[in-house]
């Protein structure tokens, strides 16, 4: 299977997608380990967790290397590294304390003969299926906790970004005790459906229309199925806020990463008292942006990493221009050094009835819609059918938490935008058809791995069948 360098447009690395049976292959092999890891108390497994942040430590260039490749992006591509040991390590600090905090000995139930201990019991294969446009990290943020937990694990990353599949590979051999329970698969749909019928509990992130599918699979093969899928987040700019300040906000929430992240702020609701003010600053600042090419180590607008995706973009800034928006900045996508570009976009003029309004376009797209009263602007940030995340703008943050509280999505920015993409501690689930399942934030990150076991103990002599003589009745 080919795959596309997003900086040049060549084909110029390949893989070999595994077939069921290699699936099936990998999954005994890593069950038949599982037990023995499950049994190493939680403190040895995280003493085993944080030698694999050593070899990812010691790997940072090759991982870099093959991240920036895949991405077509350097800063981001070494946040993404950087972020994984500390990931790793976050999880072995505190996994130990959660999983202690969360079983009990001996405690006395209502009934005063008998007490009850709790065990946390994990699920003995986890998988993920992972997307393109943040490969590592999206490849490990469940896993990691998963392992954490005492579960062995199967990862299958986007087929559009495996090039870091063989240095991560390499980090994990230089720890023998997770090698037999952590193994990381290269393939395309067709091995994803067979992961999902191989594993215990199934972490997909992706678009709602395949995250459809995999929850379809997992409901037949009658296993949990955590999904973080699309958005369309909106943000509110209250008539409170500084323009300028909302403005540079806005810009940043919108266009990081060329907007290909999920929590990417894909609309902005105005009020109008500050409406225009707000739009020059947008443009200005927008202008401002360059893209970073053909120096990689320059500018702050990447490439597509997928080029279907960039195609549909365009065709959501076309429609919108030909249904009456204006765009202001922005709005043709370039293809540069056979790679496909897009420049900051504000549009104004934007109706709710547009792609670019109702849609998830995964782009560094900016539709500027004015509204005059709070509640119109509630009503129109809650008509969609994401529900991922939103962000409010005010003079001060109370006056945002307010509106914040009314919005219906699972995380809510305060004074600023995409806060997910920074703080990974703050629980929330999504809304809508923006996902399903317990957060992967916070202590649920963790703790969704276990079932719990109840062990009831009776301490005095079990009833007989003679207490249940009808004759007691009476």
């Amino acid at each position: 299977m080919k795959i596309r360098n997003p900086r040049t447009g060549e084909y110029d690395y390949e893989i070999s997608p595994a077939d069921a049976d290699a699936v099936a292959d990998v999954a005994r092999s890593l069950r038949a380990a599982q037990p023995q890891w499950a049994a190493r108390p939680p403190e040895e497994r995280a003493d085993i967790l944080r030698r694999w942040a050593d070899a990812v430590e010691a790997h940072r260039q090759p991982l870099f290397e093959a991240l920036r490749t895949d991405t077509g992006r350097a800063l981001i591509s070494a946040v993404e590294v950087d972020g994984l040991s500390a990931t790793i390590r976050r999880w072995a600090d505190i996994a130990p304390g959660l999983i202690a905090a969360h079983s009990n000995a001996d405690v006395q139930l209502a009934h005063p003969t008998v007490t009850n201990s709790t065990r946390l019991v994990p699920y003995q294969l986890f998988g993920a299926i992972s997307p393109w446009n943040f490969p590592i990290i999206l490849s490990t943020i469940d896993a990691i906790p998963a392992l954490a937990a005492g579960c062995a694990a199967l990862i299958k990353p986007s087929e559009v970004t495996p090039r870091f599949i063989a240095p991560l590979r390499d980090t994990i051999a230089q720890v023998p005790e997770l090698e037999s329970v952590l193994a990381l698969i290269e393939g395309d749909a067709e091995t994803g459906q067979a992961l999902v019928a191989n594993v215990d509990y199934i972490c997909f992130t992706g678009s709602v229309a395949t995250g459809r599918k995999v929850a379809e699979a997992a409901a037949r093969a009658f296993i949990p199925a955590n999904l973080e899928l699309g958005g369309k987040d909106p943000m509110l700019i209250l008539a409170s806020a500084d323009p300028e300040r909302a403005a540079r906000t806005a810009l940043r929430a919108s266009v990081v990463a060329t907007g290909q992240a999920c929590q990417s702020i894909e609309r902005i609701y105005v009020a109008r008292d500050i409406y225009q003010p707000f739009l020059d600053a947008l443009v200005r600042e927008a202008e401002a942006v360059s893209l970073n090419y053909p120096d990689i180590g320059s500018g702050e607008i990447g490439p597509f990493i997928f080029a279907p995706q960039a195609d549909k973009v365009a065709q959501h800034i076309d429609a919108a221009r030909e249904a009456g928006a204006r765009i202001l900045t922005g709005g043709t996508v370039e293809t540069l050094g056979g790679g496909k570009y897009l420049r900051p976009t504000v549009i104004a003029d934007a109706t709710a009835d547009m792609a670019v309004v109702r849609e998830e376009t995964f782009g560094p797209v900016l539709p500027v819609i004015p509204f005059d009263t709070v509640d119109e602007a509630v009503a129109a940030a809650n008509d969609s059918d994401y529900g991922l995340s939103a962000a409010v703008v005010a003079g001060t943050a109370e006056e945002a938490e307010a509106v914040g509280i009314r919005l219906e999505a699972g995380a809510i920015s305060i004074n600023d935008g995409s806060m997910t993409s920074m703080v990974w501690d703050a629980e929330n689930e999504s809304f809508k058809l923006s996902g399903m399942g317990p957060s992967r934030m916070g202590d649920s990150g963790l703790l969704r791995f276990f079932r719990k076991q109840a062990l009831i103990r009776q301490n005095a002599e079990p009833a007989t069948i003679a207490g249940f003589s009808e004759e007691n009745l009476g």
